[in-house]
């Protein structure tokens, strides 16, 4: 999800579910011990619960990540072991270090003397050659000794030469059943299953066998399915009666964020998929996506382009200016 669920994406989806956890995008330890903290870090209090999200094999660095982090008030520190892109690779991060268990286990341990906050393992089943049966359980028994509060299983390999990442989202079959047997093994662990989530209804089949469930791309592309999680999952009314209700609770931050000099579609690009098979869907979509761009763009443009969608409470009123 890199580049894709930022802080402005969070605190979209945090209008459309109260009690779903959100995890950042992958953070780099170089990007955080280097880079501007505040613009990488720096989230709006209202995304908690959220993680974040770190990439990265050198313990010590992980470990000030993690107090960094913690520092800056999140609620849970992932180390992302599950991503197969080739610039992760090269920065010995990410899914190769599945090849790596004990080097993970002490990342892990690092990261937890560092924190008191629960610090989450996020894996694939295994990666090229390995076997996934014996990868993963080895794994896992080694980032438990480690610590690890949890671990999140993207339910397929990893396959780091000869697929692309977009591939590696794809072709390799997904083997939720290894996941539920790694559940029967470690009771006492908190197990967490990733990979082809498609819908909530899909999560909450899922979510009877394990400790919870994680939805990615479906999430992001179809956010109008998080509306239903709070019902779903924690037996709570969603905050917004419809998709067009949460968007316009979405205008004060915009105006907020614009008026620090950010650009209106660097927070509407993560609304484009919110509306689907609806009249005006399309229209939706097209207007946000020529007008979100230009200079003088401001939150009437997420207005209007929401007027083009009806619904049964009536449409968007002007923003007064």
């Amino acid at each position: 999800m890199m580049d894709w669920t930022d802080r402005h994406c969070r605190f979209f989806h945090r209008l459309l579910t109260r009690r779903a956890l959100l995890y950042t995008e992958m953070l780099t330890t170089g990007a955080i011990l280097h880079g501007d903290r505040d613009r990488l870090l720096g989230f709006d209090a209202a995304e908690h619960p959220v993680a974040l999200q770190l990439g990265g094999s050198d313990p010590a660095a992980l470990a000030e990540c993690a107090r960094i982090g913690a520092d800056y008030g999140y609620d849970e520190i992932n180390l992302n072991v599950g991503c197969p892109s080739d610039r992760v690779q090269e920065g010995r991060f990410g899914a190769c270090l599945m090849l790596e268990p004990a080097l993970v286990g002490d990342c892990v341990a690092a990261m937890k003397a560092a924190v008191k906050i629960p610090v989450t393992v996020k894996c694939r089943i295994g990666v090229d050659e390995q076997e996934p049966e014996q990868a993963l359980f080895s794994f896992t028994g080694i980032v438990k000794a480690a610590g690890t509060d949890a671990v999140i299983v993207h339910a397929r390999k990893a396959w780091l030469k000869g697929l692309s990442p977009r591939e590696n989202r794809e072709v390799p079959p997904l083997d939720y059943a290894i996941v539920h047997r790694l559940k029967a093994v470690h009771p006492d662990l908190a197990i967490v299953l990733n990979g082809g989530i498609a819908s909530v209804e899909q999560a909450r089949a899922e979510r009877g066998q394990l400790d919870g469930v994680m939805m990615g791309r479906a999430a992001y592309q179809e956010p109008w399915r998080l509306l239903s999680v709070d019902a779903a999952f924690y037996g709570e009314a969603p905050a917004f009666a419809t998709p067009k209700q949460a968007a316009l609770a979405l205008v004060p931050y915009i105006e907020r964020e614009m008026a620090k000099g950010v650009r209106l579609n660097s927070i509407t690009r993560h609304v484009l998929g919110l509306f689907r098979a609806v009249p005006g869907a399309r229209a939706f979509r097209r207007h946000l996506s020529v007008e979100a761009v230009k200079p003088a763009a401001s939150a009437q443009v997420l207005a209007d382009a929401l007027a083009l969608v009806p619904d049964t409470l009536g449409e968007v009123r002007h923003i007064a200016a």
